[in-house]
């Protein structure tokens, strides 16, 4: 019997009250065509009705891939967990989905990426749930939001704290997909995937192990069909064993606004000098001072906004391929890439499916994180993931608390606050205008990274402005640097909320970061690695001695 089928037929295939689980990431791998399909299904013939829907990364974006807006519809759509969601400039109209969850018509929930794809997991070996300590004193925990990002998510709870063994974990229990919407490249007769243009495998194979184990059905969204027994083996990454209905879109996008590039999927390399550079402006400074917190030989992950330009800074500096970049979508190394492809690649080393590059990230076995911030409080926890006045401009966590919940080394970046008119003159940093958002506040809204858990668990935290560079201490928020030209108290400590400390030693930030030419960066390198309880034995010698 064939598996392809119409995109009307899979979507005629979804019972009213369903489960969904649908892998994507943005535009990167996203089944559009088939989450259009149900969506003009519902409008034809009122179903399926109630239905509920995981995503564990975005589906959709703002940018021309419509994604999860096409189910977000009244009657359609019960509930919506996401680890992240379409989000877009301020001056956008919000999308649909936005629009059902700030107008508190639907339950939603915003559960990191890195747990939804455990629950996933969970739900495969029918195991109760996920027990873990990602997201403690986080929006994540119920003692803050509980993940709900309305009235009606926090009335349907979707985790617990408990205490096992003496120590609080949170608790997720399984949720089992009924149906599986997942994307390849090609299918061949039988079902099995190969992802040879895509830019990431994502989690694929675990949605679908959680619906077919289960008793559910798999719907694959691919670019072509080919004859059965003609695919290698090792090529393949979903077996047709767990595929039941296999749906064709010639024209499906790698991601947002790009159709094909195959440096993206590795079956070529681009040329370094193809890259662009950042141009000289404020960005750049910020992004090069990150850089200077590298060790060569480190494998670091980046988060989207100013650090994703780090990479480029070291390819400026002649430094490319010091450091193995990794990012949650499951790239290893290469040279990440910007605006509407970030989440992809050019040039990789390796592709790591998004569950496993999670357990990498949330045991803490890499060596820094390069994130952003929208605000820092006064015990150094960060937001990025909520800001009331115009939610659909955070996309929400995704992997920022699955990847800083246990890295060693986390540098975040960002301006000091924001809307001031900033210039750099002679090597140093004029402030034409100040701004009027505080973004250094008492309290954060939302907590998406915990100061406070950081300093419990010894993590070495800095915070890299345009003005300044601080670290987080017991004691509190330390400025340890400044930019030239900045006046101390008006410019840095006047604009903060609370009150900053100020290191006995303040450094004025390296003269070369506000000029255009090159830094002449050179990275210490790292040290060579040793067995964790050889380091632990050298220091308690070291403390003996």
């Amino acid at each position: 019997m064939s598996k392809h089928i119409t995109p009307a037929e899979a979507a005629a295939l979804i019972p009213d009250g369903a489960v969904v689980s649908v892998s994507s990431s943005s535009g990167l791998g996203c089944p559009d065509l088939m989450l259009k399909a149900i969506g003009a299904r519902f409008e034809e013939t009122g179903h399926p009705r109630e239905i509920t829907t995981l995503h564990p990364i975005a589906a959709g974006d703002m940018s021309g891939i419509k994604g999860v807006d096409h189910i977000a519809r009244k009657g359609l759509l019960k509930k919506i967990l996401g680890g992240s969601y379409p989000s877009g400039p301020s001056t956008a109209e919000p999308p649909l989905i936005w629009q059902m969850i700030t107008g508190n018509e639907i339950p939603a929930y915003n559960i990191p990426s890195g747990i939804l794809f455990d629950m996933h997991r969970e739900a495969a070996a029918k195991r109760p749930g996920v027990l873990t300590k990602v997201g403690l004193d986080t929006f994540v925990d119920p003692a803050r939001q509980g993940c709900a990002m309305n009235g009606r998510g926090a009335e349907e709870p979707v985790v617990k704290r408990v205490t096992f063994e003496g120590e609080d974990y949170l608790f997720f229990p399984a949720i089992v997909p009924e149906v599986a919407i997942i994307r390849a490249t090609t299918a061949d007769e039988r079902g099995n995937l190969t992802y040879e243009h895509e830019g990431a495998y994502l989690g694929g194979l675990d949605q679908a192990l959680a619906a077919r184990n289960n008793g559910g059905i798999v719907i694959a969204q691919v670019k072509r069909i080919t004859k059965q027994g003609s695919l290698k083996p090792h090529d393949v990454r979903v077996p047709g064993m767990l595929v039941d209905y296999i749906v064709t879109d010639p024209e499906q996008k790698q991601t947002t606004q790009t159709l094909y590039d195959p440096a993206i999927s590795g079956e070529i390399f681009h040329p370094l000098d193809g890259f662009s550079l950042p141009e000289f402006n404020i960005q750049k400074v910020i992004a090069r001072r990150v850089a200077q917190e590298l060790q060569a030989g480190s494998c670091v992950n980046l988060g989207f906004g100013i650090s994703a330009n780090v990479p480029r800074i070291l390819m400026e500096e002649g430094l490319h391929g010091s450091i193995t970049w990794v990012i949650e979508q499951g790239a290893v190394g290469g040279v990440p890439l910007l605006d509407f492809a970030f989440g992809c690649a050019s040039n990789a080393d390796a592709y790591m499916p998004s569950p496993y590059q999670f357990t990498y990230f949330q045991g803490g076995g890499f060596d820094a994180s390069l994130l952003s911030f929208l605000e820092i409080g006064r015990d150094g926890s960060v937001n990025v993931s909520k800001l009331s006045f115009r939610p659909h401009v955070t996309a929400g966590a995704g992997g920022f608390v699955d990847i800083t919940a246990r890295a060693r080394k986390i540098v975040f970046s960002g301006m000091f606050n924001a809307g001031a008119r900033l210039a750099i003159a002679d090597g140093r940093l004029v402030i034409e205008k100040e701004g009027k958002l505080k973004k250094l506040v008492e309290a954060v809204e939302h907590v998406t990274f915990s100061g406070r858990r950081a300093i419990e668990q010894g993590q070495d935290i800095t915070y890299v402005t345009e003005r300044c560079v601080m670290k987080l201490t017991p004691e509190g928020i330390m400025l340890t640097e400044i930019a030239p030209g900045i006046d101390l108290q008006r410019d840095v400590l006047d604009q903060s909320e609370f009150p900053l400390l100020v290191a006995d030693d303040l450094k004025v930030m390296d003269a070369r970061l506000f000029a255009e030419a090159p830094l002449g960066l050179s990275l210490p390198q790292k040290p060579a690695r040793r067995l964790a309880r050889t380091e632990q034995r050298a220091l308690g010698e070291a403390v003996h001695a």
